[in-house]
């Protein structure tokens, strides 16, 4: 080993197979890598995982990069002469009930969105592959061809060796102490070596990433959580190509092993480990097998491999792994410590998704940004109940035992609820809100008519679920008459100081520039061009802005600003959410309520479209913001949380007469559809740009003012662009929920972003991006004739690319 280092450009902590494929892709970029791992490597979690590679996920990005983790395993032996125990023998998935098999089937469609086979088998055809099982109760499966499995222990050693060989150093049996940090720069890790410089640190020390994180000042929402495996003895019938099977049905999963069965599962009440810490010296260590709580599990097993029954069990491993609390695992920079990276929580798919893993965050580290959006994954998606590591925990273990249950559309979590309510929580409770949470916040998704026997309570489906026709009132309201919302949960931002007008004009898209009193739709960009904020910018004064984004994205655009104000800039930003309440009156009779509350002047000449201001309603001050998300007239009204009662019982009175009633987000999502507006998470995010988007017009490239990512639309508007976003409408039968492919004269070219059904227009709705590298133009979508895959069945619709209600606008600025 050479002399110990003194400096280094990045160290990784944990040698596990997240912190060797980082330190692996590091070096293979040729960034100074050191590694360090405390015991040995694999020692942590690593040298128990089960080992199976699975790639499907619901997300395009997180698919691509368990698809790396494949191409890698692949080519790793060679690379570095060491064995890895990688087979592509496939994986297959069983469906025991009609629901399962229409969530099988459109997993297959989502597949083939992004470009990876997978086919539909009989259980017969199922049986010809797994021969073990018993198919009484099966219905159908699907067959991924280039799943696998690989042993991790030495996946991961290859992945050390082949990181050494690129020029990482790797020093095992060396703690790492502490950080050494200074004006909020981290100058040095100290270990039980000695202390090394470095400019970046990037944290892979899995189950222990939280509570070392949590000394810097950094929150990473995970938990440690039992799991357990069965190995068996060699017994006849088990060939060694056996593909990995899924049977989530029975809860449990299954791969071949030296002759014999690896067989585990996600049961429905998990057990959580180390609540008051993880034990001291714990390594290459493993739990007390608890045959008793895996009993439900062979249970199940055994009517699906009858052969368990007489196969001897080698082992039950009980290892502990890090889970989080929507299931994803978290990667990126934080956002409480510049140049502090996070690859952790991998709720036992750490092995799938390693090789990837390691890739992007290599690349994060090295470029500034990840190679293609991560946002499922990102750490900035968490927000302030995730700092509580009990509501992790209860959260967590709900997550760890839906793992197999049914992915459900719109389905929602329950546990830690509520958490953060509105002031109108009590009240829109006892008028029938069904509530659904994001970001702990409890929202109202739909309100249930007592008078037409409707329970608030959501009931899942594939199909036209049970609150279909509450959302179609609801949407009707506030196309006919008008509604109110309350989206208190909207996160908000106090941009101020001298230099807040040249910071904000810097970092987004469209011109801010604008009288006090004004409002701005913008996007924010990367260098790319691709959207990272997208959001509504008020001028309240010369020095201060008022920034409003959706609740999800409260942790991740508060950092994307404050990132991003140019060096020198005096200008401060305040993250004052939890200060206002926020009703939107939104319809054609809003005008008609609000003149009977306040004195102020709300004619279509007096308050102006895309302009804000303070008026009184019952005595109390409320910014009122004319802007919109459902295409009609209307008004966000921003007002201090002790006056939200008041304002809305106020509202609530005048309305009466006008038909007012509540609705839910759910009724939003329908409305935002037939009208065109973007989501961002869905439809637009970093690897779109706005002009790839539609959003071309919200972009002040006619201004000779710089911005981030000018060049890059610049240049798009001068090329053309490989993808452009649309809509496609299709008949009411169909089921649109997203991830259904898109075909232009019979090529597949897409998958849609967004799915729902438009009520005022009638049909089932969908945007995506249709994509060619020869170019696409609004000619060349124009010019196609489209298909959508819905369930493995193509089924015909039509292209848009102006919205399908009020595409003039007339509604909105009447």
């Amino acid at each position: 080993m050479t002399e110990f280092p003194t400096s280094a450009k990045t160290i990784v902590i944990g040698g596990g197979i997240i912190g060797c494929s980082t330190a692996y892709h590091l070096a293979k970029l040729g960034v100074e890598c050191v590694l360090f791992e405390r015991k040995k490597l694999t020692s942590g979690t690593t040298f128990h995982a089960a080992g199976l590679v699975g790639q499907l996920r619901s997300n395009a990005n997180i698919t691509q990069l368990l698809g790396y983790s494949v191409d890698l395993y692949n080519s790793i032996e060679q690379e570095t002469g060491l064995g890895t125990g990688w087979k592509m023998n496939g994986g297959l998935r069983l469906a025991c009930n009609q629901d399962r098999w229409t969530e099988v089937k459109r997993q297959a469609t989502t597949a083939h969105s992004f470009g990876l086979e997978m086919q539909l088998l009989t259980p017969q055809e199922a049986l010809d592959l797994w021969p073990l099982m018993n198919i009484d109760d099966v219905i159908g499966a699907a067959f991924m061809p280039t799943d696998g499995q690989a042993n991790p222990s030495d996946i991961t050693q290859a992945l050390a060796k082949g990181a050494r060989m690129a020029g990482a150093q790797i020093y095992e049996d060396t703690k790492v102490t502490d950080l050494e940090i200074k004006d909020g720069k981290i100058r040095a890790v100290i270990t039980e070596q000695g202390r090394i410089e470095c400019e970046k640190v990037i944290c892979c020390a899995g189950q222990w990433t939280r509570n070392f994180a949590a000394r810097f000042g950094v929150n990473v929402p995970l938990v440690p959580m039992e799991h357990q495996y069965m190995v068996t003895e060699p017994f006849d019938g088990v060939p060694a190509n056996l593909p990995t099977l899924r049977d989530p049905d029975r809860l449990t999963y299954y791969k071949e092993e030296v002759g014999g069965l690896v067989m585990g599962g996600y049961e429905s009440n998990p057990i959580p480990w180390a609540t008051e810490g993880i034990p001291k010296g714990f390594h290459y260590s493993l739990l007390d097998s608890n045959f008793d709580h895996f009993e439900q599990l062979m249970e199940l097993s055994l009517g699906r491999v009858p052969a368990l029954e007489h196969a001897g069990i080698k082992t039950l491993t009980n290892g502990p792994e890090s889970f989080t609390p929507d299931g994803n695992f978290i990667i990126g920079e934080a956002p409480e410590l510049a140049n502090f990276f996070v690859g952790a929580g991998f709720n036992a798919f750490g092995i799938a998704a390693g090789g990837g893993a390691g890739m992007a965050l290599a690349e994060w580290v090295h470029k500034g940004e990840p190679p293609f959006d991560l946002w499922s994954a990102d750490i900035r998606r968490f927000g302030r109940p995730h700092f509580d590591s009990d509501w992790i925990r209860t959260r967590t273990v709900e997550a760890y035992g839906k793992h197999y249950t049914m992915d459900w559309p719109h389905e929602e979590s329950s546990s830690g609820r509520p958490c953060r309510k509105s002031p109108l929580y009590e009240i829109l409770k006892d008028q029938g809100a069904c509530f659904g949470e994001k970001l702990g916040w409890e929202r109202p998704n739909w309100f249930a008519d007592a008078a037409l026997n409707e329970t608030p309570q959501d009931q899942y489906s594939f199909d036209r679920p049970n609150w279909f026709n509450a959302v179609s009132r609801e949407h009707h309201a506030a196309r006919n008459s008008a509604v109110l919302f309350d989206q208190t949960s909207f996160a908000k931002f106090a941009l101020k100081g001298p230099d807040a007008l040249e910071a904000l004009n810097w970092i987004a898209a469209n011109n801010v520039d604008r009288p006090v009193g004004t409002l701005t739709y913008t996007q924010m960009l990367n260098d790319r061009g691709g959207i990272e904020c997208d959001l509504t910018v008020g001028r309240v004064a010369e020095d201060e802005f008022y920034i409003v984004t959706g609740t999800g994205f409260a942790t991740h655009d508060f950092d994307w600003i404050k990132r991003n104000i140019p060096v020198g800039l005096n200008c401060q930003l305040f993250d004052i959410t939890s200060s206002n309440a926020v009703l939107s009156l939104m319809g054609p009779k809003a005008r008609d309520i609000l003149t009977a509350v306040t004195r102020d002047d709300v004619s279509k000449e007096g308050f102006q479209f895309g302009t804000l201001r303070t008026i009184g309603i019952a005595g109390c001050p409320v910014q009122a913001l004319r802007i919109t998300y459902v295409g009609e007239l209307g008004w966000e009204l921003h007002l201090p949380v002790e006056y939200a009662t008041t304002v809305y019982t106020a509202l609530m009175q005048a309305g009466q007469s006008h038909g007012l009633i509540n609705a839910g987000y759910r009724a939003i999502e329908s409305l935002r559809l037939e009208k065109g507006y973007r989501a961002w998470g869905a439809d637009i995010g970093p690897d779109h740009t706005p002009v790839e988007a539609g959003l071309g017009w919200a972009v002040k490239l006619r201004s000779n003012i710089d911005f981030k990512g000018r060049n890059a639309i610049q240049a798009q508007k001068t090329q053309g662009v490989k993808k452009l976003l649309a809509c496609f409408t299709t008949d009411t039968d169909v089921v649109l929920l997203g991830r259904e492919t898109i075909f232009r004269n019979g090529e597949r070219v897409g998958w849609l972003s967004s799915g729902g059904y438009g009520h005022t227009v009638g049909k089932s709705i969908g945007y995506g991006y249709i994509r060619s590298e020869g170019g696409v133009s609004a000619e060349y979508v124009a010019s196609g004739e489209y298909e959508l895959e819905v369930a493995t069945k193509r089924v015909p619709c039509k292209v848009h690319l102006q919205p399908l209600y009020d595409p003039a606008m007339n509604k909105v600025k009447t």
